[in-house]
C-alpha cells in the first residue's frame, strides 16, 4: 500500500468516526436521556430532567425533538436560578421550563433549515423557529444540531428558553 492510499484510508476512517460521534444513539437503542447523560455538556439539563421527574417521559417512544440548553446556557442564568429551580418546591416551574424545550415529533435540522415557523412545545406554547441563517428557536441559537437518539433528536442550544 502506498502512502497516498494509506492517507486516504486514514482520512476516511477519521471521517467515519466523526460521523459516528455525531449520530450517537441512533440505531443503538440509546434514548434521549441516555444520549444526553453521556454528554458532559448536558449534565445540568440531565440533573434538571431528573429533578422534574421527566426521565421516564423522555425515555418513552417519542419521537421527540429536544432543544437542549448546554451547561453554559444554564450558567448564563442569574446566580442561584438553577439551584432554586432544582428545589422540590419549585418542581412545577421546572417542569414548565423543561417541557418548553421539547416538541412532539422528529425535526432534524434539515427540516428547519431555510424556513420560518412555529412548533408547539409539549408545554403547549409556541416556539418560533427561524432557520434562514443557521437555526434559531425563540432567542436561542442551535449550536450543535442533530444529536440522534432512538426516540428522537437533540439540538443543543445556547440559551435556556424561559416561559
Amino acid at each position: 500500500m502506498n502512502r497516498r492510499t494509506a492517507l486516504k484510508s486514514a482520512v476516511a476512517a477519521g471521517f467515519i468516526a466523526i460521523i459516528a460521534g455525531c449520530t450517537t444513539g441512533a440505531g443503538t437503542g440509546r434514548d434521549i436521556v441516555d444520549v444526553a447523560s453521556s454528554n458532559d455538556d448536558f449534565s445540568t439539563l440531565v440533573a434538571a430532567v431528573s429533578a422534574a421527574g421527566l426521565v421516564d417521559t423522555l425515555k418513552g417512544d417519542g419521537p421527540f425533538t429536544v432543544f437542549a440548553p448546554t451547561n453554559a446556557a444554564f450558567a448564563a442564568l442569574p446566580a442561584g436560578t438553577v439551584e432554586n429551580l432544582l428545589k422540590p418546591e419549585n418542581k412545577d416551574q421546572l417542569v414548565s421550563i423543561l417541557t418548553r424545550h421539547v416538541v412532539a415529533g422528529n425535526y432534524p435540522a434539515s427540516s428547519l433549515a431555510g424556513k420560518r415557523g412555529t412548533l408547539t412545545s409539549v408545554q403547549g406554547g409556541g416556539l418560533h423557529v427561524n432557520g434562514t441563517n443557521g437555526v434559531k428557536v425563540e432567542n436561542a441559537n442551535v449550536v450543535t444540531a442533530d444529536v440522534l437518539a432512538s426516540n428522537g433528536v437533540i439540538h443543543a442550544i445556547d440559551t435556556v428558553m424561559l416561559p
